[in-house]
């Protein structure tokens, strides 16, 4: 069982950025301290009302501090990508850390981002899937030659390669069912989005695991989930210092459309208690290790990335959880399952 902090990275525009990557400091060092696995960083371009370190990048500079914990790129958007340059990175914060990066990709749904890139969201999947394929071949062959739809390689080799071997792992976020079915036959861990509701994620898992099996791939090691976090000494204060920072995530969310990339009738724009309702994990720690240990029973979940802070958010409010967090809820599933 792991558990992993996605770092608040995402700040307002009108912030202090200099200040906002302190705190992202200050965060991943209490998190090791107080006995998390993980860190994870998220990835989006162009993207008001807020500014954001990139992903890559960030977790290279707190691999200084994480001590033993797995830096999760959560997730690089590969569709717009070159997979040359990101092979070449990825590969270089995994020897910058020892060994501890996760490499988790997504397909991306901003067309926003598609056209500041210049490329079409209907190529993004075949884009994903190719680029994936070239950055394997670079981490584990000598020369590669390459004549695809996106992307023409002769004769190239990786500059430099993972530590681990013969790859990092690869996690892939995905929100339709058919992206989800995907996943599994690809036989991939799929990474969970903290967006959908428990009972659309459980209606899911079952079409990742009769896909894995109908594909011949045993269910993976990892089986990571994304969710948002606030643990207090109470529930009524867990719910009151998170709300206004939710609803103001949620609803840029549903500005950029992200509610419509989930299955079904999903909306964003619902009152908090509905938005929150089989969603948000808030309470106190008993509330919180009751909602995990739910996960655990209908989803299988043994790797867990927890948002405790969201755009707008004091740090110390953000330090308050993770230190509930290593004192009263970690120890826990610690003891009864193992740590790592």
């Amino acid at each position: 069982m792991k558990f992993g902090l996605f770092v608040n990275a995402q700040q307002p525009r009108s912030d202090d950025p200099v200040r906002r990557f302190r705190q992202c400091v200050e965060q991943a060092i209490v998190a090791r301290d107080v006995g998390f696995d993980a860190l994870a960083a998220g990835h989006h371009y162009v993207s008001p009302p807020y500014q954001s370190l990139q992903n890559l990048p960030l977790l290279a500079r707190l691999a200084a501090d994480a001590g033993p914990m797995e830096l999760v790129l959560a997730v690089t958007l590969l569709a717009l990508l070159n997979p040359v340059q990101v092979a070449e990175e990825v590969a270089s914060l995994d020897v910058m850390s020892g060994g501890r990066a996760v490499f988790g990709i997504g397909i991306g749904y901003r067309e926003t981002e598609f056209e500041a890139f210049g490329l079409k969201v209907s190529d993004r999947v075949p884009r994903m899937l190719e680029g994936l394929g070239l950055i394997k071949r670079l981490w584990t062959e000598e020369s590669v030659t390459h004549e695809g739809r996106y992307f023409r390689l002769h004769d190239a080799t990786s500059t430099i390669r993972p530590v681990q071997r013969p790859l990092p792992p690869i996690w892939i976020a995905a929100n339709a069912d058919a992206a989800v079915k995907r996943t599994g036959r690809l036989g991939y861990p799929w990474f969970i989005n903290p967006h959908a509701a428990l009972p659309t994620i459980e209606r899911q898992w079952g079409l990742y695991k009769e896909a894995l099996t109908e594909a011949g791939h045993a269910v993976p090691g990892a089986r990571p989930i994304a969710l948002e976090l606030h643990v207090a000494p109470t529930r009524e204060e867990a719910v009151e210092t998170a709300k206004p920072y939710l609803e103001g995530k949620y609803a840029a969310y549903a500005e950029w459309g992200q509610d419509k990339a989930l299955p079904g009738e999903e909306n964003f724009r619902v009152s908090f208690d509905e938005l929150a309702k089989d969603r948000f994990i808030l309470g106190s720690p008993e509330d919180a290790i009751a909602q995990i240990e739910e996960r655990i029973r209908r989803l299988d979940s043994n790797y867990f990335i927890f948002r405790a802070g969201w755009p707008g958010m004091e740090g110390w409010k953000v330090l308050k959880v993770l230190e509930l967090m290593g004192h009263d809820v970690l120890p826990y599933f610690h003891k009864k399952y193992g740590r790592g």
